[in-house]
This record gives structure tokens, C-alpha cells and sequence, in this order.
């Protein structure tokens, strides 16, 4: 939903298998990874900020609870093509000291808790490459670390294309790890969010307007369409480097006459390293496909 989701992406990251042989993994491991990021402060931001990031990650690999690079989620429902999980996800706040939002109260940080239908539309012979549709519907809830507060939902289908291995053979000579591979990953879709979650990026009250900021009432609706990708090489079986990225425009959006909405096109990019800390004696088998 935010920009800062990418965070989520790039930081948990797995040693997965080439190919659908069964390799054994840790049912839990537990990580930290460091990196440099620019982020905007909120979608249709105009303000970017470089970022230092030092980030804990946790992966389970459960088979009913699960925390990875998706997130944590809960499988309530699988198939071959199908999945139906609970999953959570999160996004970091953002300091209100300058720009549009001169002023006003700073962004806390926000998550998300809902239900998704994944469905892998199309796969290839050796599974290496998939089309894959997930529509999640999430309750969105900010925080400042004294109360929560319940801002709304969000819908945010996307169609994603992922490929393992894409240039397995330039890194060939570079990899040390037991089926590891490169993994590339690339997603489309539109975002919508109730009226609750717009305020907190767009609603301006009339105690917080001044010359050039007039009052807004935030509606909910379309908020942007978003691309964004992540590339993955793992260097060892316990250390990664990882890279992302999000590019989202705005046209067209519910509130692109909010004073706030500064910008047609945000851009984000994240890279760093990523280690293993901490990985379970117990193991369970990981390998249906290269990206489970």
C-alpha cells in the first residue's frame, strides 16, 4: 500500500531451490539486513528521502503459519494453483519536519492484516517461471506505539511474473549455496483504499491550512498504479544480496486535488545484504516450487 511496503519485500528474503527437487530447509530462521534506500515520504509525494536501513527478519516454514518475503500469512486453503492465506504486512512512517506537509502531525507507522486469493495462472515445463493474479483485501491500522487506530481497508490486485535462475549462468562461478538461485520478480496492478486510510496521507484539517494548503476532506477510491520488481543472489546459504524497486503514478487518483498529492510519479529504490543469523536444527521440505 505504501511505498515503504518495499521494505517487506527486500529484507525477508529465503535460499530457495533451482529447480522442484525437494531440498530440506530450516523451519525457522532468523536474519537481519542492512541497506540504503530512497523513499518518498508518501504515495504522490514530492519529498524523497535517503534512508539507512538496518532491518530484523524472521522466515517460518510452517505448513499451515508462514512468515517469508510475502509476509506472514496463514494458509487457510491450497492447492496445486490455488492458495487462500491470511497474511500481514506493514509499512514505516514517515517525520512530517518539512515539504507539503510542513507542520502537521508526522505519518505513523502503518499495517495490514487480511485475507488473499492467489491463483498461478501459468507456469512453465520446469518451473522456473510463473504468471501468477493475488487479490488481497487488508485492514489497514496506524500506530504510535501508545494506541492503535483502525484507518480502513485496502484492495490491491496485481498480476506478477517470477523466474528463478534468470541469469543463473553469470553467477554460476558465484554462488555457494546447496540449489540456490538468482530470482527475479516483477508485478503490476492498481491500489484502492477506503476513506480512512486516505486521510492519514491527504486529508488536511482547517487548524493545519495556511497559504498554499487549504482544508481537505480526503474520499477513498483509486490511489495509483504501481510497478515494482526485486532481484535476488544469494552469495552464500546464509548471506544475499538483494535489490528493488517501485514506480508508481498517480494520474487519475481519488484525491489528486488534495494539497498534499505533490506529484504524478513516485520512484523507489532499495538494495543491501541480507544474512541468516540463526537457522533451526529442525528442517522440513521445501521444493514443490521454486518460489514456496
Amino acid at each position: 500500500m505504501s511505498l515503504k511496503h518495499l521494505l517487506i519485500v527486500t529484507c525477508l528474503v529465503a535460499t530457495l531451490p533451482v529447480s522442484a527437487q525437494e531440498v530440506r530447509r530450516p523451519l525457522l530462521e532468523a536474519g537481519a539486513f542492512a541497506g540504503v534506500g530512497l523513499l518518498p515520504d508518501y504515495p504522490a509525494s514530492d519529498r524523497a528521502e535517503p534512508r539507512a536501513l538496518a532491518l530484523p527478519w524472521l522466515i517460518y516454514r510452517g505448513e499451515i503459519l508462514q512468515s517469508d518475503e510475502r509476509g506472514l500469512r496463514g494458509r487457510l486453503l491450497r492447492s496445486a494453483d490455488f492458495e487462500l492465506t491470511f497474511n500481514a504486512n506493514g509499512a514505516l512512517g514517515s517525520r512530517s519536519s518539512g515539504g507539503a506537509r510542513a507542520g502537521m502531525d508526522d505519518l505513523d507507522p502503518m499495517g495490514e492484516v487480511g485475507p488473499s486469493l492467489r491463483w498461478v495462472a501459468w507456469r512453465d515445463t520446469a518451473r522456473l517461471t510463473r504468471l501468477v493474479l493475488e487479490a488481497p483485501v487488508r485492514a489497514a491500522f496506524t500506530t504510535d506505539f501508545s494506541r492503535i487506530r483502525h484507518r480502513g481497508f485496502v484492495f490491491a490486485p496485481e498480476i506478477s511474473l517470477e523466474r528463478t535462475g534468470l541469469f543463473q549462468g553469470l553467477f554460476q562461478g558465484l554462488l555457494r549455496t546447496e540449489g540456490g538461485a538468482d530470482r527475479a520478480r516483477i508485478g503490476l496492478g492498481p491500489v484502492f483504499a477506503t476513506g480512512g486510510v486516505m486521510d492519514d496521507w491527504y486529508r488536511v484539517r482547517p487548524s493545519e491550512a495556511r497559504p498554499g494548503r487549504p482544508a481537505y476532506e480526503a474520499e477513498g477510491g483509486f490511489l495509483g498504479m504501481r510497478l515494482q520488481f526485486s532481484y535476488r543472489v544469494p552469495v552464500t546459504d546464509r548471506i544475499s544480496l538483494t535489490t528493488g524497486g517501485r514506480v508508481e503514478n498517480f494520474a487519475g487518483a481519488a484525491n489528486a486535488e488534495s494539497p498534499l498529492s505533490r506529484s504524478e510519479w513516485n520512484a523507489t529504490l532499495v538494495g543491501g545484504i541480507s544474512v541468516s543469523l540463526y537457522r533451526s536444527t529442525a528442517t522440513v521440505a521445501s521444493g514443490a516450487e521454486p518460489y514456496d
